[in-house]
């Protein structure tokens, strides 16, 4: 019998791929704190426990002052950030 007819049929989950999980600016908004790191974002359960990275999109707004350390930040999202006068450090 051919292999492709011996092995079960099962989709395929990449267990390499990266889990960077996506922050909208209307959630860094509700955040009580002013400086955000990952591991704030993953106390605040805006995050799963198990994301290795998070980057904030430009959805909603933002009205208050924020920095952002080891975030990935869209474009958008950093102009609106700078724009209330907040800062965003690389992610490296």
């Amino acid at each position: 019998m051919p292999m492709q007819r011996r092995l079960p049929k099962r989709g395929f989950v990449s267990l390499t791929r990266a889990r960077i999980a996506e922050v909208r600016l209307s959630e860094l908004e509700a955040l009580p704190v002013d400086d955000v790191d990952l591991l704030v974002l993953q106390q605040a359960g805006i995050v799963a426990a198990d994301a290795l990275a998070a980057k904030v999109v430009l959805s909603g707004a933002i009205g208050r002052k924020v920095n952002l350390r080891g975030v990935g930040v869209t474009k958008g999202a950093k102009a609106a950030i700078e724009a209330v006068g907040g800062t965003v450090e690389s992610a490296e």
